[in-house]
């Protein structure tokens, strides 16, 4: 107990400083570290719009409670003297303020009130979820974000307490441990934790993960960030003899951390433990103790050891793909001539302000390839996605998202699409496949449809479709598979005996193009169709653009489950090449290098040019260094991760960029350029 304050608790443990104990969580957030409240931002999105327009949940419905308080707001308006046609920003900040949260005088209860009550009194679902929408998170006002109890946050050592220790850089981690200063009884306690925290963190600052705080959800981080934090709590276990795989531990590393990883993968072999890193790197290859390369190339075309051994062994193959890029016989060049900067066509990011970001100005010229870059954790992210996608996705689509700090963006009048092209997959379910999502299927159906046998037995489009009754196997709904529940076992499927996995019933496969039926369409890979259906413009068009991305070895109906997250943003890719280019879409592109071969990078760039050149505007974050100097125009932010980036230090061409010294993407672009 204290002797001041008379405050007294239990004797604390352990658990007491856990969020996701009941006896260290804060009562009101529950270990949360925030709440849901009614965001005045999602009430009032567009505050160009006339009062009744701009407050959102109430701009729909010409009837019933809609109606009801549309009326009150013409009558809050009357009554105190303002006009509702005008401009929501055109309001006072009383007359806002009345609007938002109510007025008294009138009786107008207000949005926010109007809409916390509803939320907390209704028994529907579906209600909740309508008014949710107009929700945001903010800090628990009890804990303020630290997620715990008082008593918990009461305790200090070295001037800190556990949330205020959490919530430091891992950087900042490390110098506060290796600073503390304990008497001896306590520094004897204290010992072996101290050592295996300062081990641990000593790693993830040693793998480029400096900059992440040790309070940062486990949901925000990128594949590669997690990846190598799932490392650094086998590195604390101090084991030997351990195999350890590990899928691309590149990704999202700049060059200059990427040295760090392969001397800390290093230590881990010279402790005793073996290492596979499936890696398209050319430094993590390079660093290789025996490389296995499999091709010659992909999907069919590959599955066979195209060179084993040392890294010479790989350089001196006439197979090895790798070994042709390796060894310069093969490489992506940088382009002759660098598209030209119209500073009439721009958008210009006025203070940017989010996270690091240091009230920045960004300009990104427009009908250019152009590429962010910079150091793991100088805020290319929070730019790109948190505050231009976002703003311009709320100025086009009406985007409930909310954006990143900034004052404004100007220029957005050039551009009338916006869209993301990332490694999600193109569909949750086996139904969705390649020939389904690029829009191919469609006029083959249409095709099979319009053949006399067809015509004769009446057979529309729909008739050729696995996802609807009339065509397809009704014993396995189109799926080709059956699945059998294993229980506390994971689901087997197995191929339907009805149909033997084709899908279609034997009615529909007796119609057949040029001898092939519907279901071997679904079977033949890319580059075999585009074969059978060369005379047809309307199939091959969109076929051609999956070959031009290099997809040529995947089959028409191959299962979106199934495939790559570098797959999956390819299909995206050929998707929008195959469209009519409206010359005014800028698409928006994080590391899409991730998985992929050199060859494969090439094909990839052909792509993007391909968009720019028809008046686009494609901006990519990466650290590939390949992509970076091919780009017209680099965004280079930094100088460093966390505390210490969020500036601009350099922009121009990858030439202009080499110049600038506190340029690390300069520094290692140099040697690609001269």
């Amino acid at each position: 107990a204290c002797v001041k304050c008379g405050l007294s608790f239990e004797k604390l443990a352990p658990r007491n400083f856990s969020f996701n104990s009941p006896y260290g969580a804060c009562p009101l957030c529950n270990g949360l570290g925030n709440k849901m409240h009614i965001d005045p931002e999602l009430i009032v999105p567009d505050k160009e719009e006339s009062l009744l327009r701009a407050v959102l949940p109430w701009r729909r419905g010409g009837r019933g409670i809609i109606l009801h308080y549309r009326r009150q707001l013409r009558r809050l308006a009357r009554y105190h003297g303002f006009d509702y046609e005008l401009p929501f920003r055109s309001l006072t900040a009383k007359q806002k303020s009345m609007v938002l949260y109510g007025d008294e005088e009138s009786g107008f209860e207000g949005v926010i009130p109007n809409l916390e009550r509803r939320f907390h009194q209704s028994e529907s679902d579906f209600i909740k979820e309508l008014i949710s929408a107009f929700m945001s998170v903010q800090k628990c006002p009890e804990c303020e974000g630290a997620r715990l109890r008082a008593e918990s946050r009461n305790v200090f050592i070295g001037g800190k307490n556990i949330a205020e220790v959490s919530g430091m850089s891992i950087k900042n981690a490390v110098e506060y441990f290796e600073g503390l200063k304990l008497d001896k009884m306590r520094k004897e306690i204290a010992e072996e934790a101290l050592r295996e925290v300062k081990l641990r963190l000593d790693f993830m600052k040693n793998v480029g993960l400096e900059y992440l705080t040790l309070d940062r959800k486990s949901n925000t981080l990128s594949g590669g960030e997690d990846q190598r934090i799932r490392l650094a709590t086998q590195i604390g276990a101090g084991l030997v003899g351990v195999l350890y795989v590990l899928d691309e531990p590149s990704i999202g590393l700049h060059q200059k951390d990427n040295s760090k990883l392969l001397d800390t993968l290093m230590a881990l072999r010279d402790l005793g433990n073996t290492l596979i890193v499936v890696e398209h790197d050319e430094l993590t290859i390079r660093k290789a103790d025996y490389i296995i390369d499999l091709g010659p190339g992909a999907g069919e075309h590959g599955g066979e050891i195209v060179a084993q051994g040392t890294v010479d062994d790989i350089l001196n193959s006439d197979k090895s793909l790798t070994g042709k890029y390796l060894r310069g016989d093969l490489k992506i060049s940088v382009p002759e001539k660098r598209r030209k900067h119209d500073k009439k066509k721009q958008l210009e990011i006025i203070g940017a302000a989010e996270h690091n970001l240091k009230n920045v100005n960004i300009t990104v010229p427009l009908g250019l390839f152009n590429c962010v870059t910079g150091v793991s954790g100088s805020g290319k992210s929070t730019l790109v996605d948190e505050i231009l996608y976002r703003a311009l996705a709320r100025k086009l689509y009406k985007s409930k998202l909310k954006p990143g700090k900034h004052k404004t963006i100007r220029g957005t009048a050039h551009i009338d699409k916006v869209i993301v092209i990332d490694q999600s997959p193109i569909g949750r379910t086996p139904r969705s496949n390649p020939a389904t999502y690029t829009g191919a299927f469609d006029p083959i159906r249409k095709l099979f449809s319009s053949l006399p046998e067809s015509r004769m037995r009446g057979y529309k489009p729909g008739r050729f479709s696995f996802n609807v009754k009339g065509g397809r196997c009704e014993a396995c709904h189109g799926d080709g598979l059956k699945k059998i529940e294993m229980h506390f076992l994971p689901d087997v499927y197995v191929e339907c005996q009805v149909c033997g996995g084709k899908r279609f019933n034997d009615q529909t496969l007796e119609i057949k193009y040029k001898g092939y039926t519907i279901s071997d369409m679904l079977a033949f890979s890319v580059e075999d169709a585009l074969r059978i259906f060369e005379n047809v413009p309307m199939i091959k068009n969109k076929l051609q653009t999956l070959n031009d991305v290099g997809l040529g070895y995947m089959r028409l109906g191959q299962q979106a489950t199934t495939l790559s997250g570098g797959e999956a943003q390819r299909i995206k890719l050929a998707t929008e090449l195959s469209k009519t280019a409206t010359g005014k879409t800028l698409y928006i592109l994080d590391e899409p290098t991730t998985g992929l071969h050199f060859a494969d990078i090439n094909k990839l760039l052909d792509v993007l040019h391909k968009l720019v050149s028809a008046g686009n505007t494609v901006l990519v974050i990466e650290h590939n260094l390949d992509v970076i100097k091919s780009s017209d125009y680099v965004i280079d932010l930094g100088p460093e991760g966390g505390d210490k980036g969020g500036e601009l230090v350099a922009c121009g061409t990858p030439e202009k960029i080499v110049c600038d010294k506190r340029s690390y993407t300069g520094m290692y672009l140099k040697e690609l350029l001269i």
